[in-house]
């Protein structure tokens, strides 16, 4: 038996960091991550597809939206069963219960809208945990699993959860209890746990993984291998699930950082971040530290303007950024300031120089000056 694992959608999902033109090129990406994980469905014979939670961003969301989600859905050649989860629970606001969902919803997607035991077809059971609230008092998986009686003989059972883990030797009723469900897959009660929440593609134990999201989410130092839907093997004779990760994703969030010391460091991290592929479907976060001089951080800053035209946004990661600006003498003077403004440099790169709380600013300043004044030049 062959089933598709997905999770974490989050259609209607928006980035602050992204403009009007790469806002709708990335939430069609989304919905192109729903028609790509369908054609692997098609074209590897999975008999359904299982998405673990937040399939949609929020319970509140433009009735558009829900039914462009839904049209994408409808294309998919099998069964598709929506878990909510705690980005969308099944509260009073719910999508899932809304007239809009209930006008579009396609035939082949079904709502795992109570916890329990859903059959797919005989001989194929999903054990489902749907989220009620968005904060709910205990874990709702685990409490499925413990209430549920022991599937027949030859039957497949695939638990169906959503929410963090549950660590070695902790305690925390609110979080998915690995052991009980270890101790449920050694004993053949389950064949494979299915999760969502994490964005992705994680293995906690064997037969238990999160698929991650196919579409990425985040940065990459935070979610390093999103972008892909797990497809799930598990045969007929009892024997371990095989779980192959496979890429429907089409954009990258990466953050890159780059020591700076001269000119030649600038071109450098210039030229790796040029190199980055599909420029228009990836957001780049950038991080500098060291001390360079005006003329490396004109060119610097000057680049990243330029490199802004051509990827879908570039950002500056401020946590990762500790980047001074002394200029040398010889860059002063190359700015041919006199009276007020030349007082007014070597005010400012005394402060610069000296390391104290105003020495950022000073430094700015002092980069601003010379691009304005670099500009007035050419000008």
């Amino acid at each position: 038996m062959r089933f598709v694992h997905t999770a974490d959608w989050q259609l209607g999902m928006t980035r602050h960091f992204l403009d009007a033109d790469a806002q709708a090129r990335f939430t069609d990406a989304r919905l192109d991550a729903i028609s790509r994980l369908g054609a692997l469905a098609t074209e590897r014979s999975a008999e359904f597809v299982v998405v673990c939670g937040d399939v949609f961003e929020d319970n509140r969301l433009a009735p558009a939206v829900i039914a462009r989600s839904l049209d994408r859905m409808a294309t998919i050649g099998v069964p598709v069963y929506l878990l909510p989860g705690n980005h969308d629970p099944l509260d009073a606001a719910s999508i899932y219960t809304s007239e809009v969902f209930a006008r579009h919803r396609p035939e082949n997607v079904v709502v795992l809208d109570s916890a329990g035991v859903h059959t797919v077809r005989p001989g194929v059971e999903l054990l489902a945990a749907p989220w009620f609230s968005k904060h709910p008092a205990g874990d709702p998986l685990t409490e499925a699993v413990v209430a549920a009686s022991a599937p027949e003989a030859g039957v497949i059972r695939i638990a169906v959860g959503h929410g963090g883990t549950l660590p070695v030797g902790a305690q925390d009723q609110r979080l998915i209890d690995v052991a009980e469900l270890g101790a449920r897959l050694d004993r053949g009660e389950l064949r494979y746990v299915a999760l969502g929440d994490r964005h992705s593609v994680t293995q906690v134990r064997p037969g238990v993984f999160y698929s991650g999201a196919p579409e990425v989410t985040n940065f990459d130092h935070k979610e390093r291998d999103s972008g892909s839907v797990l497809l799930v093997d598990v045969p007929e004779d009892g024997g371990a699930a095989v779980v192959e990760p496979v890429r429907v994703g089409s954009w990258r969030f990466a953050s890159r950082e780059f020591p700076l010391s001269a000119e030649r460091d600038v071109t450098a991290a210039v030229a790796a971040l040029s190199a980055l592929p599909d420029k228009d479907r990836t957001v780049v976060k950038v991080g500098f530290t060291g001390t360079v001089g005006l003329v490396a951080k004109a060119e610097l800053d000057a680049e990243l303007e330029a490199l802004r035209a051509r990827f879908a946004a570039v950002e500056l990661w401020e946590r990762k950024t500790d980047l001074a600006v002394l200029p040398g003498e010889d860059e002063l003077e190359s700015l041919e300031l006199s009276g007020p403004a030349a007082a007014a440099a070597e005010e400012l790169l005394g402060i610069a120089r000296s390391g104290g709380e105003r020495a950022a600013d000073a430094s700015g300043a002092l980069a601003l000056l010379y691009r304005l004044t670099r500009q007035d030049v050419v000008a």
